[in-house]
């Protein structure tokens, strides 16, 4: 029963893949839905801990950060007003104190603004080829960690956040995350020059890193708060964050390697 809902769970997640190479406004809306989803999940977690974020101003802060075109600047106006707002609320209404309004705006950032960069990766120039990068750095990753930590995995990697995970796996995942990464690099190459190929071993390597850093960060707050899963939105992975905590994570990496370094 619990394979046949993993298959169930692999199901659910094709879509995502067909968004992918629909890319576009299309992407933009999924992604969307899935920052909703994300942020509702974490807002539920921290009930677990008696917190209370103001929920509303975080999914209209979402929203509006989506509307204006995930435009920086004009969400930095925006969020400067909110937070202002937000820290007068505890004085109004003793009902909220100020870690609820900082845990309000920490949601927004890490299920809104992170998971916004698959989005803005895929907007890039030639962003229809540069997306595949985080998915091949982040699932790829956490399939040579899985099978690394199984066949050769001895050493606790982070036994108090991920009891599971190895020193051999991680290592194993951030060679696989390189090696993958830049193969992937090499095909394209063929079809587009988009950039030098050494580019992509070294944004393999920083998806390996990060992303298992990302997978840690959702595993601590789980552990925090005394969950074992998000939710079980997606039968047999668990919730949006469960399955999409590493990705987050590798695509604002590349979105800065890609910007910054690469200056796409």
């Amino acid at each position: 029963m619990k394979s046949n809902n993993r298959y169930l769970g692999a199901a659910m997640i094709a879509p995502f893949i067909i968004f992918v190479f629909l890319g576009g406004i299309y992407l933009k809306g999924f992604v969307l839905a899935l920052s909703i989803m994300a942020l509702w999940e974490f807002y539920n977690a921290l009930k677990e801990k008696s917190f209370k974020p103001v929920k509303s101003a975080g999914y209209i802060l979402l929203i509006t950060y989506y509307l204006l075109n995930n435009n920086f600047e004009y969400m930095m106006y925006t969020l400067v007003v909110a937070a202002f707002i937000l820290l007068i609320l505890p004085v109004i209404n003793l009902e909220y104190t100020f870690i609820d309004v900082s845990l309000t705006l920490l949601g927004f950032i890490y299920c809104g603004i992170l998971f916004s960069f698959v989005y803005l990766v895929n907007a890039k120039p030639l962003g229809e080829f540069l997306i595949w990068i985080i998915f091949i750095g982040s699932w790829l990753s956490d399939t040579a960690a899985f099978y690394s930590g199984k066949f050769f995995g001895k050493h606790k990697l982070s036994p108090k956040v991920s009891p599971k995970k190895t020193i051999e796996g991680s290592i194993g995942g951030l060679i696989g995350a390189t090696v993958f990464t830049g193969v992937f690099g090499v095909v394209v190459q063929n079809y587009h020059y988009i950039m030098p190929v050494y580019n992509y071993f070294l944004i393999g390597t920083m998806c390996g890193l990060f992303g298992q850093l990302g997978d840690l960060v959702a595993s601590s707050i789980k552990r925090y708060v005394g969950i074992k899963d998000y939710s079980s939105l997606i039968p047999g992975h668990g919730g949006i964050l469960d399955r999409f905590d590493s990705i987050i994570f590798s695509a604002t990496v590349v979105f800065y390697y890609l910007t910054f370094i690469v200056k796409i």
